[in-house]
């Protein structure tokens, strides 16, 4: 299965990002959808499951976490972490920078699905894969048109038999480097 990953499209759907999507099974969008029209525009692609962002509005009815299964792993999506994102990195990095803050780390962790080994979320518009223990934290960034200086994106994940692949693709010439891949096991 393959399945496209989007956040933060402010209602613009980048005709090379359609491209890249075309012929993906399901399409995650991790918030900040902006409009009615958008959604329609990816579900002409796919089937899509989509969550609320902090620039959504409530009449377009979607909900705020959405937990979905892919095989044998469970994944969670939501458009604002409770840690900011670059407490994340310190909590995937050297052993060293684990150790900071542990209480703070377990609490967040504990604050998600014991069963969910994927974690799906925007709003940064920094893309991201954070492996924290067994859980992969994959911000897409924004696929939306330019801001700031951060690089337009989108993610992918494969799922195979023994496990998940997610990669991080860019829509632009970008000059820092992307997150890329990252595998995640599943246990059958």
């Amino acid at each position: 299965m393959k399945i496209g990953v989007v956040s933060d499209t402010h209602g613009f759907l980048d005709p090379q990002l359609a491209e890249h999507l075309r012929g993906v099974d399901a399409i995650v969008h991790a918030g900040d959808v902006g409009s009615e029209d958008m959604l329609a525009e990816l579900k002409g692609l796919a089937k899509v499951y989509a969550v609320a962002g902090n620039v959504d509005s409530p009449l377009m009815q979607m909900p705020l976490t959405l937990k979905w299964r892919l095989g044998n792993l469970q994944l969670e999506v939501l458009h604002e972490l409770a840690a900011p994102q670059s407490e994340l990195r310190l909590w995937s990095g050297d052993l060293l920078l684990q150790k900071l803050n542990p209480e703070r780390r377990e609490a967040f962790l504990k604050s998600f699905d014991p069963a969910t080994r994927l974690i799906v979320f925007g709003h940064t518009h920094q893309p991201s894969l954070d492996l924290i223990g067994t859980r992969l934290f994959l911000n897409p960034g924004s696929a939306g048109k330019k801001r700031f200086s951060l690089p337009r994106s989108y993610a992918m994940i494969e799922t195979f038999p023994r496990g998940v692949r997610a990669s991080i693709e860019s829509l632009e010439g970008y000059n820092e480097r992307l997150p890329r891949n990252v595998w995640l096991p599943v246990e059958e």
